[in-house]
């Protein structure tokens, strides 16, 4: 018997948007099992990639590691190799065990490509770590603010990591001025489940400066039309807790954040958000800030901005 290549949560959520026969005929085609060559080079020409990982309390975290291109490779088409360990502090230090599953985003934003990598951690190094991919899609360039990354030369291992249980004054200016970030979630219980499509998995949300919302310690954010698959919002529909990423591109600045989401498909606050099919909303738990914590900074590409944020 073939293994669906979506589950329960996003089924219903493809039902609810009307794509649910359409996805079920060619689901197995879009989300593969193993890595086209073409993934498998545009990882290795990635000077970063972003995570998803899931730690002993069953938060997920989504985080990024650096690292000259071909830092990454895929020696075969179901295997990626990542030559970067993540910092002191770093959430997905807590996750990384082999057996443990992981989402991989690669995202090259001056191109406006993305594509994804789902599995779990087959060998761990003292340089890095091996992933056994079970799941390989890719995604449209829709919301990718275009710019290029390029290594600090003189870039200094950074600080340490300040805790908060809610959002601090620089933390929501850093939010506030965000175009771009990055979102984990997590099929409950993945970490003991082998069905691929019951993992982890991580995403880009992008859109105009102030297309996050902030309310004290809660964001809002509109999910416009997307390529459907609602690998994200299915897993919050049956498990709410998130893990969201911003990256301050000027400073390198990391910002991880733990959440407990909210899918909100209709009522008067959608009327405020234009263009929106539905909303996330987001009750931040715990933020980690650490500063100039990646070695890259990003200048502007020539692609202009897309207007909002996506489904996905």
């Amino acid at each position: 018997m073939n293994t669906p290549a979506f589950h329960a949560g996003e089924r219903a959520l493809q039902a609810r948007a009307g794509s649910l026969e359409r996805l079920a005929e060619v689901g197995t085609r879009v989300i593969r099992p193993a890595m086209p060559d073409q993934h498998r080079a545009f990882f290795a020409q990635l000077p970063f990639i972003v995570t998803g990982s899931v730690d002993a309390a069953g938060q997920p975290w989504a985080s990024v590691l650096a690292g000259p291109p071909g830092f990454v490779t895929a020696p075969a088409a179901d295997q990626l190799h990542i030559a970067a360990q993540p910092g002191a502090g770093d959430p997905l230090t807590e996750s990384l065990i082999a057996g443990a599953p992981v989402g991989l985003l690669g995202i090259e934003p001056h191109t406006r490509r993305r594509n994804r990598a789902n599995g779990r951690i087959a060998t761990l190094g003292d340089g890095g770590f091996d992933v056994q991919v079970l799941q390989s899609f890719g995604n449209c360039p829709k919301y990718i603010r275009a710019r290029q990354a390029e290594f600090v030369t003189d870039w200094a291992p950074p600080g340490p990591i300040r805790r908060t249980p809610g959002l601090s004054d620089t933390d929501r200016r850093l939010i506030g001025a965000a175009d771009t970030f990055f979102i984990a979630s997590a099929y409950p219980a993945a970490t003991d489940d082998p069905d691929p499509a019951h993992g982890v998995d991580v995403s880009h949300r992008g859109g105009e400066p102030g297309f996050v919302r902030i309310d004290g310690d809660t964001l809002t954010i509109p999910d416009l039309a997307g390529n459907a698959y609602f690998n994200t919002l299915g897993n919050l529909l049956l498990n709410a807790r998130a893990g969201l990423l911003f990256i301050d591109f000027a400073s390198g600045d990391l910002l991880w954040l733990a959440a407990d989401a909210e899918i909100i498909h209709d009522g008067p606050a959608l009327a405020g958000f234009a263009g929106a099919q539905r909303l996330l909303r987001l009750q931040v738990r715990e933020a980690r800030h650490q500063p100039a914590a990646l070695p890259l900074r990003w200048h502007e590409g020539e692609t202009p901005p897309a207007p909002a944020a996506s489904t996905k």
